[in-house]
């Protein structure tokens, strides 16, 4: 079936839009080249995005040609302001940015673990305010929050998890109540996977699994380009899977005896005590950093059998979920994936080829700790756009 005129204009103003979006100002020439319309359809199209404000003239271009050059149009980056929240255990993170992503003002403050409730939520409040008047914003269009927890797919609402502060929770209801904005929540380690998947280390993959390692442990799945988050919102809840050498099995309410118990900081930081090191020296030390250049140091003599010993508890995680999703591409992220850089990453590939018949690569996050605010940057911008643009995206 044909679409309709009107159709026709919204998927054309909209592709014409991302390509502005992706490749910056463009002339009406260039529009053509690449949208392959005819030159009277961008003529109205770039007319039409002006009137309504999404587009504006930024200069001309620089083509030497006889006559005058043509114009250059551009996104109007003010036409709205976003924020995006990285809620961790004791501590919350703010970027404001404008509608192509730039960052205009970003902060951080801690959250005391003896915090209560209220003054927890209106202390992050409060900070994403000044943040957003550093960034002379007059208001925001769209926030997004990323935060560990499960992440409610019918309502959108993070739900309450064992061991997560309370305030969490309340944060996204607050902002929801006092801001004029659209205001969505996902989890963490979603948020890198997508970060990761449109700008860092897995932008050639549509297959991939993000295993998050920190405080907390956990996963994310793409699968086709897409994030796949499960049918109660709970995919890639990797913690609670039950492994070999841990004090039991898991439960309902509580992930002791999972893969949490072998690969959380706190776990990290036990093992790295066994070969005389701290989590961070045992990560970091040697004749290689983080990234794999030299850091000119004498390596401690625990630091290489920590490493191998880290990478076998890795292993065993990723070889369940590679023996099921077949993935082809793992990245660790979280503070350990991002301090074990590729170091670890190459250990824990062999550690898991010698698991797994499946062939599947290990690296390391190349966007560390913004991952997480990174992506949910980009999951405010998706959702500005498609309330500007009118023609919704594919989704995260």
């Amino acid at each position: 079936m044909a679409a309709s005129p009107s159709t026709a204009r919204a998927i054309n103003d909209r592709f014409a839009l991302r390509l502005l979006q992706d490749e910056g100002p463009l002339t009406a020439t260039q529009l053509k080249t690449l949208t392959g319309l005819s030159r009277p359809t961008v003529a109205d199209l770039v007319e039409r995005l002006h009137r309504s404000g999404l587009v504006h003239v930024v200069g001309e271009s620089g083509a030497e040609r006889r006559g005058p050059n043509a114009k250059l149009y551009g996104l109007v980056a003010d036409r709205a302001h976003l924020a995006a929240l990285d809620v961790r255990t004791r501590s919350v993170s703010v970027t404001v940015a404008d509608l192509l992503g730039t960052t205009l003002a970003e902060a951080s403050v801690p959250v005391g673990d003896d915090s209560d409730t209220g003054p927890a939520v209106e202390k992050a409040v409060a900070l994403l305010e000044r943040t957003v008047k550093e960034a002379g914003a007059d208001r925001l269009h769209s926030v997004a929050v990323g935060a560990p927890g499960l992440i409610d797919p019918a309502t959108g609402e993070l739900r309450d998890s064992s061991g997560l502060p309370a305030w969490h929770r309340r944060l996204v209801g607050v902002l929801q109540e006092r801001l004029p904005a659209h205001v969505l929540v996902e989890n963490e380690t979603n948020l890198a996977a997508v970060a990761e998947l449109r700008e860092g280390t897995a932008r050639d993959r549509e297959d991939f699994v993000l295993l998050w390692l920190g405080q907390g442990v956990g996963a994310a799945v793409v699968l086709g380009g897409r994030l796949r988050r499960g049918a109660s919102g709970g995919a890639g809840e990797i913690g609670f899977l039950p492994v070999p050498g841990t004090s039991g099995l898991p439960s309902a309410t509580g992930c002791d005896g999972g893969f949490h118990e072998l690969a959380c900081a706190a776990a990290v930081e036990s093992l790295a005590a066994v070969h005389g090191l701290t989590a961070a020296e045992a990560l970091t030390s040697g004749d290689a950093g983080a990234d794999g250049s030299a850091t000119g140091t004498a390596p401690h003599p625990g630091h290489a059998p920590f490493l191998d010993a880290l990478a076998r508890r890795l292993a065993v995680g990723a070889a369940a979920v590679v023996s099921v999703l077949d993935p082809g591409c793992v990245v660790l992220a979280g503070e350990t994936g991002h301090q074990g850089g590729a170091a670890l990453a190459a250990r824990v590939e062999a550690e898991l080829a010698a698991l797994s018949p499946l062939r599947t690569e290990v690296r390391a996050t190349a966007l560390g700790g913004a991952a997480v605010l990174r992506g949910a940057l980009l999951l405010a911008r998706d959702a500005a756009q498609d309330a500007l643009f009118g023609a919704p995206t594919a989704g995260l």
